[in-house]
């Protein structure tokens, strides 16, 4: 009778979670722009904060706290991280990062990604990974319902585990939706001498 019952209660649960899961693709569709305060804690404790700012297609800068020499800033093809204390540039595809899933809405997330039980009303959590390239990590994002914004969702944040075990979580506040942002929001500075024109 357990088991009986699981299956119906499975089967009941399968078209409203994707109902949830076309709610959060809308939601990602329908955000041409945000800007959000972050905080970002890695599994030691350590929390940095700054400024995140996006824009559609694939645009995404991650502006730290000051004093914190980093900055992270993606194009739509690349992510890239400048470490301004050492002089240094670091590159990688955006497919090969779990972030992908924030900043390419054009794919059709059901493909790489899944609603996962939130345990509150208000929250959508959705998990997302490739399962064609472990490597590349899970990324699982918190959305809270919320009927005025796009897609009648807010995103809270998100939690990377990478695939040598590693975690950091981010916490979204002061979240903003389709407010004009330049072009300019997404250039950067090469610290390195022989490389200038960011």
């Amino acid at each position: 009778m357990f088991v009986r019952l699981a299956a119906v209660a499975a089967f009941v649960a399968a078209p409203a979670a994707a109902a949830d899961l076309a709610q959060v693709q809308a939601h990602l569709r329908s955000v041409g722009t945000m800007t959000a305060d972050f905080s970002q804690t890695d599994q030691m404790g350590k929390t940095l904060t700054g400024t995140l700012t996006l824009k559609q297609p694939g645009r995404i800068r991650f502006q730290y706290q000051p004093g914190v020499p980093l900055l992270i800033v993606g194009d739509g093809h690349a992510l890239t991280m400048i470490d301004y204390k050492v002089a240094q540039v670091s590159r990688w595809p955006v497919g090969d990062s779990p972030l992908a899933l924030l900043i390419n809405p054009s794919r059709d997330i059901s493909r790489y990604a899944h609603i996962i039980p939130s345990g509150r009303p208000d929250r959508l959590l959705v998990e997302g990974r490739d399962p064609k390239h472990p490597e590349f990590g899970t990324i699982t994002i918190g959305f809270t319902i919320a009927p005025a914004a796009p897609g009648g969702l807010v995103m809270a944040g998100w939690t990377v585990l990478d695939a040598q075990g590693n975690q950091s979580t981010v916490v979204l506040t002061n979240q903003k939706f389709n407010q004009p942002v330049s072009d300019r929001m997404f250039q950067w500075r090469d610290p390195r001498p022989q490389n200038r024109g960011h």
